[in-house]
């Protein structure tokens, strides 16, 4: 019979409060608002591994939450291996937790200890080492996200890395290799370049990111070597994990189809508001996929996105819609709690799976807006989320306060996929959005953003890459450029 938790040494949270809000209802507003900032999935194969940075979340949670955003949350993984490099402890082996279960301010993470403890008793290379868990942020860190986006329960085997040594790398990935299948999921937890400047930390994290996704343990190694000899100024290392990173490319390299792919990267430069550009720490995003399981269950990718000839929202459809905005954005702004949903009499159309922005105006001003395109969860939840986003976490406002909500209008922009154009003659002013994406940029405008700013095409275009993508004027010029169409309502609307 299993123990209960009250029987185990369940590890307590050691840097909840300062790497990431200490309250579950900040906690779960900081990941929602993460989330709607996220890169979509990029890849319709199975995830088999996630590469995850383990800063703050001010610094390095949206690339975080852009490389959970690659898994399918609806799935039931067996087993979910957490792999972080120690800060902290230093010896030849892995810890294994055994001793109990991860907490977190958003509950318990249950240790497959069943696992755990074959692994310890099975290969010398994996002990328990109190230390090695105690103040050690790489895992822990991991575990709201997962929290977050799993939408099934899942167990976790925490696995800190104690060793320099290569050798013994290859002993860890040999004794994890068996487990390394679309029934688990592996998630490896690394910054990268710690300490250059802004301008050094994308170049040589870009070597170091080429060099994983080769899937080349050696040119890993290789390319560290190389990096730590180019005399950059403040470089103390180009990638901090690299031996949870070369474990996981000790397996992977003699499986066959197996796929490294960039996500999104960023560097601590970029943080809104903290990003000092002259010492940086640089944080990548990247999933691995096995090209040869081809796709997932047929029910979980399905494109459900609307299409404009057969989707359309009656007017109580919108009301449902407004309603669970407003009695969101009220009682989280007024109690800093997110209200349940009671399903039950919702049409097909507000359970689809689309994305979705909503927008604040107060006093006919704009008051905060955010969206998210992935057409990975239903209508009405993302709805919710972003209500809770748009009222407190638009980083050009402060939160919505108690006695602005009789104030505020709220407007709900339901779209449509995005669709890739050549040619900017195929935006119609008005009609169209844009989302504009360049390396690890991107940003977007509304369609309604044309017709209230009355600006031209050309004004259109680059404000979007200036003000909201942040690559200059003329950055459209030579960057991926997606239309979208917009199916628009408000309260000021309704109400007329």
């Amino acid at each position: 019979m299993q123990n209960s938790y009250k029987e185990l040494n369940n590890r307590e949270p050691v840097v909840a409060g300062q790497f990431y809000p200490g309250r579950s209802d900040e906690l779960s507003a900081e990941l929602i608002k993460l989330f709607s900032e996220a890169e979509e999935k990029k890849s319709k194969e199975e995830i088999l591994a996630i590469i995850s940075p383990h800063a703050g979340y001010v610094f390095s949670g949206s690339v975080a939450a852009s490389s959970f955003n690659q898994i399918n949350p609806k799935k039931k993984y067996k087993t979910v291996f957490v792999i972080g490099s120690s800060h902290r402890t230093s010896f030849d082996g892995a810890s294994i937790y055994n001793k109990g279960n991860y907490k977190t301010p958003l509950g318990m993470v249950e240790v497959d200890l069943k696992i755990a403890n074959n692994l310890i008793n099975k290969y010398d290379v994996f002990k328990y080492n109190a230390g090695a868990h105690e103040y050690e942020h790489s895992i822990e860190v991991q575990l709201p996200f997962l929290q977050h986006i799993i939408e099934t329960e899942f167990k976790i085997v925490p696995i800190v890395v104690a060793t320099q040594s290569p050798e013994t790398c290859k002993q860890i990935s040999k004794a994890l290799a068996p487990y390394f299948n679309a029934d688990n999921l592996f998630i490896i937890s690394t910054d990268f370049s710690h300490y250059p400047s802004y301008e050094e930390a994308c170049k040589v994290d870009k070597y170091t990111a080429d060099a994983i996704i080769s899937n080349n343990p050696d040119n890993l190694l290789s390319t560290l070597k190389k990096n730590s000899q180019l005399k950059i100024s403040n470089l103390a290392t180009s990638l901090c994990g690299w031996t949870s990173v070369l474990v996981l490319m000790n397996i992977t390299e003699d499986i066959a189809d197996i796929k490294y792919f960039p996500v999104e990267y960023k560097n601590s430069g970029d943080a809104p508001y903290y990003g000092d550009k002259s010492r940086v720490v640089g944080y990548y995003s990247i999933a691995v996929a096995k090209e040869a399981e081809t796709t997932l269950p047929e029910n979980t990718m399905k494109s459900k996105n609307p299409k404009k000839k057969d989707f359309e929202l009656t007017k109580k459809d919108k009301k449902t819609l407004l309603d669970i905005a407003r009695n969101t954005i009220e009682e989280y702004v007024t109690q800093k709690n997110i209200p349940a949903i009671n399903t039950k009499d919702f049409s097909q159309n507000i359970l689809i799976n689309t994305g979705a922005f909503v927008t604040l105006h107060k006093n006919g001003k704009l008051r905060g807006c955010i969206g998210r395109f992935e057409p990975d969860i239903e209508l009405y939840k993302v709805v919710q989320n972003m209500s809770v986003s748009a009222a407190t976490r638009d980083y050009r406002f402060g939160p919505v306060k108690p006695d602005e909500l009789k104030k505020i209008d709220i407007e709900i922009s339901v779209l449509t996929p995005l669709k890739k154009i050549n040619s900017i003659d195929e935006i119609e002013l008005g009609k169209h959005g844009i989302y504009i994406k360049k390396d690890y940029k991107s940003g977007t405008f509304l369609p309604q953003v044309a017709t209230q700013t009355g600006w031209t095409l050309e004004e259109f275009l680059g404000h979007c890459s200036d003000d909201k993508a942040g690559i200059g004027w003329n950055g459209w010029k030579d960057a991926e450029l997606y239309i979208y169409e917009a199916l628009i309502f408000s309260e000021h609307e309704m109400n007329q």
